[in-house]
């Protein structure tokens, strides 16, 4: 939780030993093509559709876990086409940046 939000200090009490591994972001697109296209790039984080284990993985909301809800409700519920949440592994930190860093290099948005 970033020290510049409310949250933060809440998360502090909470998580007395750290912060966990899971990250959100939002490609912020339109369509869904963008994010398969990323998914596919990916080499060592492996896209699944429940997050679990000691792996790097990547899960799409709108293609699992949240398949079943209409788009607009998911929009409501904060949960774009875009998003993605990473469960973030054991792997060395650099490989997992790498990782990103070449999917991301195929997304145009």
């Amino acid at each position: 939780v970033l020290s510049s939000l409310p949250q933060h200090r809440l998360a502090q009490q909470m998580l007395r030993t750290g912060f966990g591994g899971m990250v959100a972001f939002d490609l912020a697109v339109g369509h869904e093509a963008a994010v398969l296209r990323v998914l596919d790039s990916l080499r060592m984080i492996l896209p699944v559709t429940t997050l679990g284990g000691v792996a790097s993985q990547v899960l799409y909301p709108a293609r699992s876990s949240h398949r079943s809800l209409p788009p607009e409700r998911r929009r409501a519920l904060g949960i774009g086409d875009g998003l993605l949440r990473l469960s973030v592994g054991i792997e060395d930190v650099a490989d997992i940046i790498a990782d990103l860093d070449q999917a991301f290099s195929t997304f145009e948005g």
